[in-house]
C-alpha cells in the first residue's frame, strides 16, 4: 500500500497505521489499533452525513496522519515505559556481585510472588473455561447454548486482558491495555464468525487452561526452595539450649552427630536461597514469554 496516498476509508487508515507500525511491539500496536478506530468511528458519528473520506481528511489536522500517530505511539511508549519501569540495580561486574545482586532486583519479587499467585489464578481459569465451555456447548442443540458460547468467548477476552495486566505489573512484559482489535465495519454474523476462526481466541483458551499445570509447578517449586533454603540457613539455632531442631542430611543428625557441620549447612542455604531467587526471575521472562506468545494478536487488517 502507498503510504503517501491519504486514507480513503477508516480500513485504509488502520492498516495505514499498522504498517507504520511495523517492528514495534504487537500489545502497542493493538492498542494503537483499537485507539484509532474508536476515534475515527466516534467521529464519523458525529459527522453524519459526510462521507469517510471527507471525515478521516478533517481529523488529520488533529489526531495526526497514520505515520504521525506511529511517531506518536512509539515516543509515548518509550516515555511510559520508562516511568513504569522499577529502579534499575546498581550494575555489578564481579560474578559475585551479579549472584547476591538478585536480591537488589524488584522484578526478583515480583516474580516470586506472581509464582505464589499462579496457582489461585490458574484454578479460577481452568475452572471458567471447562465449565464455560461444557455448559455453552451442552446446550448448543436448544440454541440457547448459542449466545452463552458467544458470552463466554467475550469473558475470555476479558479475562485475558486482566491476566495481561498481571503479567506487566509483576513480570514486565509489555501487554495489551486495550480489548482485542477487530473490524468493526463487518455485520454481527461476520464478527461471530471471525471469533470462532480467529487463532488468537484458541490460542488464549489454551493459556487459560496451562495456567493450572503451570500455577502447580510454580507454587511447588516457590515453596520448595524457600522453605528448604530458610530451613538450612535456620540450621545454627538447633545448638541453643530448649530449641529442638532436625537438621538431617544423608541420614545423618547434624546437630547430634556433626555439629560443626551447621555453620555449612547454613551457608549453603543462603547459597541455595540466592540462586532460587535467581531462578524466579528466570521463571518470571520465561512465563511473559508464553503469555506474550499466546495472548497478543499480531495485528492484521483486511
Amino acid at each position: 500500500m502507498n503510504m503517501h496516498r491519504p486514507p480513503q476509508s477508516i480500513p485504509e487508515y488502520l492498516e495505514q497505521l499498522r504498517v507504520a507500525l511495523t517492528g514495534a511491539d504487537p500489545a502497542l500496536v493493538q492498542d494503537a489499533l483499537y485507539d484509532a478506530e474508536e476515534y475515527l468511528r466516534s467521529e464519523l458519528a458525529e459527522q453524519a452525513g459526510r462521507s469517510e473520506a471527507e471525515v478521516i481528511a478533517s481529523v488529520a489536522s488533529s489526531y495526526g496522519a497514520p505515520d504521525e500517530v506511529a511517531d506518536i505511539y512509539r515516543d509515548t511508549e518509550v516515555k511510559v515505559q520508562t516511568a513504569l519501569r522499577p529502579p534499575a540495580p546498581r550494575p555489578r561486574t564481579s560474578l559475585i556481585g551479579r549472584f547476591f545482586g538478585v536480591a537488589a532486583d524488584p522484578r526478583t519479587y515480583a516474580s516470586l510472588f506472581y509464582m505464589v499467585l499462579s496457582l489461585a489464578t490458574g484454578i479460577f481459569y481452568f475452572t471458567w473455561v471447562v465449565t464455560g465451555l461444557s455448559v455453552s456447548l451442552s446446550l448448543v442443540v436448544v440454541l440457547i447454548g448459542i449466545p452463552l458460547l458467544i458470552l463466554f468467548f467475550g469473558s475470555v477476552r476479558l479475562l485475558s486482558l486482566v491476566e495481561g495486566r498481571l503479567v506487566e505489573v509483576m513480570l514486565g512484559e509489555r501487554m495489551p491495555r486495550r480489548p482485542l482489535y477487530s473490524a468493526r465495519g463487518r455485520n454481527w454474523l461476520q464478527r461471530i464468525g471471525d471469533m470462532f476462526t480467529d487463532a488468537r481466541t484458541w490460542s488464549t483458551l489454551l493459556y487459560l487452561l496451562l495456567m493450572l499445570p503451570l500455577g502447580i509447578v510454580y507454587f511447588t517449586i516457590n515453596v520448595t526452595l524457600l522453605s528448604l533454603s530458610l530451613s538450612m540457613i535456620a540450621a545454627p539455632l538447633a545448638m541453643f539450649p530448649g530449641l529442638h531442631l532436625n537438621v538431617w542430611m544423608f541420614g545423618v543428625d547434624i546437630p547430634q552427630q556433626a555439629p560443626f557441620l551447621l555453620p555449612l549447612v547454613s551457608m549453603s542455604g543462603v547459597l541455595l536461597l540466592f540462586a532460587s531467587l535467581h531462578l524466579f526471575r528466570a521463571v518470571g521472562r520465561m512465563h511473559g514469554g508464553i503469555a506474550k506468545h499466546l495472548l497478543v494478536k499480531t495485528a492484521q487488517y483486511s
